[in-house]
């Protein structure tokens, strides 16, 4: 087995808190609320802006999590997509009523299969992989990305395990324990999930890391504590005070397996993070109404538009992000400049995306557009570094991203990592043709009409959502730090913890 660099705990835990914001927790330290995180904060370092991916939704970010990489790369777009291949859409979780309208069996089966089976690209390894292939002993609990070595059957040990069963019948490949709901364990315990239902899963992570740690079962750890994000949705970013509270509860009911927080951490090395962040919506957009004179391809039946015509789109919202998608190659780029003309026009739209092609079909540069301050155009390869050090050509109005630039330096504080996150998510094979971005306290309805209206959500490319807390403690930095953390810099450090590089 690969070791763990020298002077480090040899164990090391990956714990996701979904959606966990710098602010809230920094609130919930201060009032007592979350000790453990505290103590983690105390004796690591803390980073309050570690940038999402765009769209910053959970199934991106846990994409560019497991892997280090992007969407050009992972190819995971969105939480809703176009499938142009199976001329379908694919919806990883809105909410409840969209899942009934593209079906509960073909949602789940996208959701828990597919999205690792096949949409993960094979040529991006997930942590999980990698580890595995040097016999470094992994596990994790429910998390939407946990594609491994290691086969596992679904569970039939339980009646409603068996009622599961009827529709998850086929095996996965995962880390070496897997334990995902009540669908796939990889050895028996006391721990159930109520199949993953929210307000539950947290219980069921730290119950399941419990039993791994009190039986020396792992050496990595993805430690999943969604109900951060389920609650913040439904109550908003202050809702986090309560959530964050019990997240820390379960964090440490799995260092009270090793006899406390100083005996954990004397074995385990620990990366706390969020995926992304939340902020509070006050509005919604209909972008399937907006859209529907240009004849939109409906979910329940899919020969025909929404509308009632030849459909020609395909529009994708993905909570405060959305995508569209041109269905008839000859006439993708006349609708794209309608698409994009009409988006610029609806309210509670701040920013409008697409990508410039040469006459090879290669991509040229990207546009993002504002309907106040106009275009800005960009190109990898220039004069200017930001932030994480990569290189820009721009031209256009820099006002567009709130873009200042001093000394070859440009600076997107407003939207963090603002060029490389929407060059990675427009050259993304499997984005569409258009990308939408919502102004803050907006979200887009999704295909079951709901919306996070009165509570919180995620998606755009602003800041509000875009920025999460990042807490290592144990384990070691890079020698040299990024100028500004993203998410897909923690593969890197779990893959260099167990001495593999960080690529």
């Amino acid at each position: 087995m690969a070791g763990a660099a020298r002077g480090t705990p040899p164990k090391l835990v990956l714990c996701v808190i979904d959606a966990l914001s710098p602010e809230m927790l920094e609130r919930a330290v201060a009032a007592g609320a979350a000790p453990t995180l505290q103590k983690l904060i105390a004796q690591g370092h803390y980073v309050p802006d570690c940038v999402a991916a765009f769209p910053s939704v959970t199934p991106v970010c846990a994409a560019s999590i497991v892997t280090g990489v992007a969407q050009d790369e992972h190819r995971i777009p969105a939480m809703n997509w176009f499938h142009r291949e199976e001329a379908r859409y694919v919806e990883y979780g809105s909410s409840f009523r969209a899942a009934q309208r593209f079906g509960i069996a073909r949602q789940l089966t996208d959701t828990v299969y597919n999205m690792n089976r096949a949409h993960l690209s094979h040529d991006t390894p997930t942590v999980f992989e990698t580890l595995d292939d040097a016999d470094v002993r992994t596990a994790g609990t429910t998390y939407v990305m946990y594609r491994g070595r290691h086969r596992h059957e679904p569970q039939r040990d339980t009646a409603l395990a068996r009622v599961v069963a009827a529709l998850m019948r086929y095996p996965v490949m995962g880390p070496r324990e897997l334990f995902y709901a009540d669908i796939f364990a990889s050895r028996p315990t006391s721990c159930r999930s109520n199949l993953g239902m929210p307000g539950v899963r947290d219980r069921h992570s730290g119950c399941v890391s419990s039993y791994l740690v009190e039986h020396d079962l792992f050496d990595f750890l993805l430690l999943s504590l969604p109900d951060n994000d389920w609650y913040s949705h439904k109550y908003g970013r202050e809702g986090q005070l309560h959530s964050i509270a019990q997240a820390d509860t379960q964090l440490a009911r799995v260092c009270a397996a090793a006899g406390g927080v100083d005996e954990f951490l004397a074995e385990h090395a620990v990366i706390a993070m969020a995926d992304h962040s939340q902020s509070d919506i006050t509005a919604t957009i209909a972008l399937q109404d907006e859209l529907a004179e240009l004849g939109v391809f409906g979910p329940a039946r899919p020969a025909e538009a929404s509308s009632g015509q030849e459909p020609r789109l395909a529009v994708c919202p993905s909570q405060r992000a959305a995508m569209v998608y041109a269905l008839h190659e000859p006439e993708r780029d006349a609708m794209r400049a309608s698409v994009a003309t009409r988006a610029l026009a609806i309210e509670g739209i701040e920013h409008v995306m697409w990508l410039a092609r040469d006459a090879h079909e290669r991509p040229s540069e990207g546009i993002i557009a504002s309907p106040v301050h106009g275009e800005l155009r960009f190109s990898p390869e220039g004069p200017l570094q930001d932030s994480r050090g990569a290189c820009w050509s721009v031209e256009g109005a820099l006002a567009t991203i709130e873009a200042t630039v001093h000394d070859g330096r440009l600076s997107t504080p407003a939207y963090p990592d603002a060029l490389a996150r929407v060059w990675a998510a427009l050259t993304c094979p499997t984005s569409g043709e258009v990308l939408l971005s919502a102004a803050p306290g907006y979200e887009f309805l999704d295909w079951g009409r709901q919306a996070h209206l009165g509570g919180g959500s995620h998606g755009s490319l602003h800041a509000c959502d875009s920025l999460g807390a990042l807490v290592v403690c144990g384990a070691e930095l890079p020698r040299r730090e990024p100028g500004q953390w993203a998410i897909r810099d923690v593969a890197g450090l779990v893959r260099e913890h167990f001495g593999l590089g960080g690529s």
